[in-house]
């Protein structure tokens, strides 16, 4: 897709990288910027990542062709209630929530019918967050989950799947239902533990803690408010993934027993197996 005016609605760590990517790919877009901190649409002007700001949704909207929801998942709503009548017929609303069935089902009550709503979820980013930590190359040899439904237009369909790929990422498309349910356990649990990982340790453990507690909770470092929406908004499949798991230590408690020396030193051995061969996957995607 080649939109002439893109729209991002939320110019931080994703938006900003949005727009630093369309213009590392040349896309011959004007890129208009909107957020609610006149500081970030500055830092987002000097940096390059859009052409111009908005002081309003309803403004950064106006004769797009192609606007990109990058708010926490929890403004969605609100915000898609603002820009509905502000929306040119033919626009493309697309997103980069980490949840999809609540945000399709709201796009597809609330935009009117000439608009067409496509999810997406553009599969990285950072513990960071803000336009300064920004990079055009945020989205090189990552996935993007497209998540249409009986309602999608299929030309819409087809113009985000190429925006992306512009990008630089590669895209899958799945519904919402099951884009929920396994983003749950490879994005949204692993979150939640670290976060509990940190939260259960004492005041006298914390101190001692080196490389490796660090790199195993560093995604608890993300932003609150942001990830509240997220689990919140995804409680069924956490709640099925916190129970699995919670199975798994049992599992794991079982196997500390004097007399499974041998058993968990296989358990320990498969996990590491499964992992090297992710890792090998994911290597193979980033370096066809």
């Amino acid at each position: 897709m080649q939109p002439s005016r893109l729209s991002i609605l939320g110019v931080g760590l994703l938006g900003g990288s949005i727009g630093l990517a369309a213009k590392a790919a040349a896309i011959p877009a004007r890129i208009v910027g909107y957020g609610h901190r006149p500081a970030t649409l500055k830092k987002a002007l000097e940096s390059g990542a859009i052409d111009e700001s908005a002081s309003s949704c309803k403004k950064a909207v106006a004769g797009a062709d192609l606007v990109v929801l990058c708010t926490p998942v929890g403004l969605f709503e609100e915000m898609l209630r603002q820009i509905a009548g502000d929306l040119a017929a033919g626009a493309i609303v697309t997103d980069v929530g980490s949840t999809k069935r609540s945000v399709v089902e709201l796009a597809e009550k609330l935009l009117p019918s000439s608009v067409h709503f496509v999810g997406s979820h553009p599969m990285a980013g950072s513990e960071k967050r803000g336009v300064e930590y920004a990079r055009a190359d945020l989205f090189q040899g990552a996935r993007c989950i497209l998540t249409p439904t009986d309602k999608t237009d299929s030309v819409a369909l087809e113009k985000v799947d190429e925006f992306w790929r512009k990008l630089g990422m590669h895209t899958q498309r799945m519904s919402p239902q099951e884009h929920d349910r396994r983003i749950c356990d490879v994005s949204h649990l692993p979150h939640a533990i670290a976060a509990a990982l940190i939260a259960m340790q004492g005041d006298d453990a914390l101190p001692l803690a080196s490389k490796g507690f660090l790199d195993t909770t560093r995604i608890a470092g993300g932003d609150g408010a942001l990830w509240r929406d997220i689990l919140q908004d995804n409680r069924d499949n956490l709640i099925d993934a916190l129970r699995r798991f919670r199975g798994t230590l049992d599992e794991l408690v079982h196997l500390l027993e004097p007399d499974q020396r041998e058993a968990l030193a296989k358990w320990l051995d498969q996990a590491a197996e499964r992992r090297a061969k992710l890792l090998a996957e994911k290597l193979r995607e980033l370096n066809p």
